[in-house]
């Protein structure tokens, strides 16, 4: 049977009693169309995010998201269902690039040295897929274990704490609002509204914000426009804005410890639906890893973000128990239609600060908290001496900002700290089995893998 067909799920309505629609699997065009459209409703807030803190182009993340989420879907022969929207993972090393909403407008230049970045972790996280299609994924665990990832992922995080204070300083109410709101959301209500907590947040924060007359402010960021203005005047059709990317020596080596997270999200995303629709994806970990690192290439190369799997999605999923890939190539289609809505955009990149101020001390915050799941799941022992510092001097170097100079190349706490995390670990480990002194108990990160 091709790739590229679905076998009708009973009366194509709903899944049948005790049973889920798979990924094979499909209902009624008409019924797909509409899940499709619940994803990107649902991955929404989180990947419109991004652009509103770069300051890149929205309807390009939008329309290179799509595009991701078709590639995706075809590298992996329409077995994992998944949809890819920006990733929070890039916003510490694109503001290190100068890429950051504070900057804005933006120039092409320094959109263009962001970009040299995603590319290459794109092209990374690409050569991973291919070498673990090929050699299996044992050997990721052996060369970064848990205490070294979750460290690196933790850092990332707190390193974005600045960014998050100087945005809720710009209106301390406004993101208080969009703050409290967002948090309700996720624990009062069950279901898709718990879901689109984000997006919840900021359209409340918004209507907030217009109350205090923010969106009626001239603001620098919009060339002294207001931004009730600058959405009015965009048009209604259009191509997004493209650009391309250079390759600045001074900030790539920032973007090298995001391939971490994206590896460690598409796992945790396979494995999720692997237990949803108890099939064993393992065998697609390589294939997974190709396809985002292939999506994040093709966005570094025309102005999008970098992207990885929602698991806003996996929400989706478990709430709909529609499993279909197909839904998902509706999904693509529905955000590539939206990309092609200049008013849209202009919407996001006119969102005011204290929206994004509420949200980013949210969202920054829980990449760290991540980084301390993925100690605890993987029971790192910080009773041994090497997991306790390593851990410990990458947090701190990582949270300062540390930063140093080699030739024309600039380090900064993401790559300074993700660096020691490494040469603490494997070096002190050495050092230890050497003396015989200290038994490290740091487990690999993947576990069960097969070859």
């Amino acid at each position: 049977m091709s790739m590229f067909t679905w076998t009708l799920h009973g009366d194509g309505r709903s899944p049948a009693p005790g049973r889920a629609v798979a990924p094979d699997e499909r209902l009624t065009y008409p019924r797909t169309i509409g899940i499709g459209a619940q994803h990107v409703l649902a991955m929404m807030g989180a990947t419109l995010l991004v652009p509103a803190l770069t300051g890149m182009p929205a309807s390009t993340t939008m329309f290179f998201s799509a595009i991701g989420t078709a590639l995706f879907l075809t590298i992996t022969r329409n077995r994992v269902p998944s949809y890819l929207g920006s990733s929070f993972a890039f916003l510490a090393p694109l503001g290190a690039a100068g890429v950051t909403a504070s900057n804005a407008p933006l120039d092409a230049a320094t959109i263009s040295k962001g970009l040299g970045g995603v590319l290459l972790a794109g092209v990374l996280l690409a050569l991973v897929g291919l070498i673990v299609a090929r050699f299996g994924s044992t050997w990721i665990g052996k060369a970064m274990p848990p205490v070294v990832t979750g460290a690196i992922v933790a850092l990332i995080g707190l390193n974005l704490a600045g960014a998050a204070k100087s945005q809720w300083e710009a209106s301390p109410w406004t993101a208080l609002v969009t703050l409290t709101t967002t948090l309700v959301c996720m624990v009062a209500f069950k279901g898709f509204i718990s879901r689109i907590a984000i997006l919840v947040g900021a359209v409340v924060g918004a209507v907030f914000a217009a109350v205090r007359g923010e969106w009626t402010t001239p603001l620098d960021s919009l060339g002294g426009e207001t931004a009730t203005a600058h959405i009015a005047n965009a048009d209604w059709f259009g191509l997004p804005v493209f650009h391309t990317p250079t390759f600045d020596p001074a900030v790539l080596a920032a973007f090298v410890p995001v391939v971490l997270i994206l590896i460690a999200e598409n796992i945790g995303h396979l494995k999720s639906v692997s237990a949803m629709t108890d099939r064993d994806l393992d065998p697609e970990t390589g294939r997974a890893l190709l396809a985002d690192g292939t999506a994040t290439i093709i966005a570094g190369l025309g102005g999008g973000s970098g992207t990885t799997t929602y698991a806003e999605n996996i929400g989706v999923m478990a709430a709909t128990r529609v499993y279909s890939t197909l839904a998902y190539w509706a999904a693509a289609g529905v955000a590539l239609l939206l990309s092609l809505v200049p008013k849209f955009g202009a919407m996001v990149a006119a969102i005011p600060l204290g929206i994004l101020g509420g949200l980013s001390v949210l969202l920054f915050g829980l990449i760290a908290v991540v980084g301390a799941r993925i100690w605890v799941e993987n029971k790192v022992d910080f009773t041994k001496p090497v997991n306790l510092v390593t851990a410990a001097v990458a947090l701190i170097v990582g949270t300062a900002d540390f930063t140093a100079h080699a030739g024309t190349m600039l380090f900064n706490g993401i790559a300074l700290g993700s660096i020691a995390a490494l040469v603490i670990f494997h070096g002190l480990s050495w050092i230890g089995r050497r003396a015989g002194t200290h038994a490290v108990a740091s487990p690999a990160f993947i576990e069960g893998d097969e070859d």
